[in-house]
């Protein structure tokens, strides 16, 4: 079916505020994938929190263009699921190559953190990156090492003292 140009037009400028607005992006070939794969694929997103968009590759090169991700249009070859994280930089990486583990038809072509094009192949490295809540609890604890330290550095001199004199009593008391 022929898109009208309206709707192409419209398709470009979703495509190009997902991009405008994502901290990654993920590009897949999901050839072989049935009409229940992309059902569950597209529920699993909406939990995560990623946006997947599927375009025609000319309109996705028009759309990207003058965007942080205009790096990735020469991989876009046969059908492209573009994967956009708004809030979590690995969650789109996180969820396709979850979803690739179960379902050996999707295939990720290329993916672009912050500008930055990478290879399929650090797909796993971005996965791997903490979430925020992971990033914070990360920060918190080596924010928190050097206190904990230096309370244990103060307190020890009475500790010490304290040692001292119980062991003293304990030798008196069995002297005597």
């Amino acid at each position: 079916m022929a898109l009208k140009l309206e709707q192409k037009k419209t398709m470009v400028n979703e495509v190009s505020l997902c991009a405008s607005n994502a901290l990654s992006m993920v590009a897949a070939d999901y050839r072989g994938l049935t009409a229940a794969d992309m059902t569950q694929l597209r529920a699993d997103a909406r939990k995560a929190g990623v946006k997947l968009k599927i375009i025609r590759n000319t309109l996705a090169r028009r759309a990207l263009q003058g965007t942080p991700y205009e790096c990735m249009v020469e991989t876009f070859v046969g059908p492209t699921l573009l994967a956009f994280a708004d809030k979590e930089p690995g969650a789109n990486a996180r969820l396709l190559r979850d979803f690739a583990k179960i379902k050996n038809k999707l295939e990720v072509k290329s993916l672009s953190l912050g500008g930055k094009l990478l290879g399929k192949e650090q797909l796993n490295a971005v996965a791997n990156l903490p979430n925020k809540d992971e990033a914070i609890a990360k920060l918190l604890m080596v924010i928190q090492a050097p206190i904990a330290k230096l309370v244990r550095t103060i307190a020890e001199p009475q500790a010490k003292l304290v040692r001292t004199i119980a062991a003293v009593r304990d030798k008196m008391c069995a002297e005597g």
